[in-house]
C-alpha cells in the first residue's frame, strides 16, 4: 500500500511510519507544500531499484555506442518508421 504524507505529518511520526514500511512492506510519499518530494520504501525494494538503474545504465551506454555512427536524424527517422508500422499492425489487429 502505498500512504501519502506531509512532510511536518512524517517527522512527527518517523517511527511508526519506518515501522509501517518495515513490517508491513508499505511505501510513503511525502509531500511538501502539497507536491510529492521524497518516498520511504522497504530497503530490499531499493536495492532492486537500484540494480534495475544499473542495467537500464549499462543498456542505455551499449546502445549509444552502438549507434554512435549513426547520424540522429537517419536514426529518429527509422524509430518514427517503426513505431508508424507497429501503430498501423496494432489498429489492424
Amino acid at each position: 500500500m502505498i500512504t501519502e504524507t506531509s512532510a511536518v505529518t512524517f517527522r512527527q511520526n518517523l517511527g511508526e511510519m519506518i515501522s509501517q514500511v518495515q513490517y508491513r512492506k508499505d511505501s510513503i510519499v511525502i509531500n511538501k507544500d502539497g507536491k510529492p518530494v521524497a518516498a520511504l520504501i522497504d530497503a530490499r525494494l531499493f536495492a532492486r531499484i537500484r540494480k534495475m538503474q544499473e542495467r537500464f545504465d549499462a543498456l542505455a551506454t551499449r546502445m549509444a555506442e552502438a549507434y554512435a555512427q549513426i547520424p540522429m536524424e537517419e536514426g529518429l527517422a527509422e524509430i518514427d518508421s517503426t513505431v508508424s508500422k507497429e501503430r498501423t499492425a496494432a489498429r489492424k489487429a
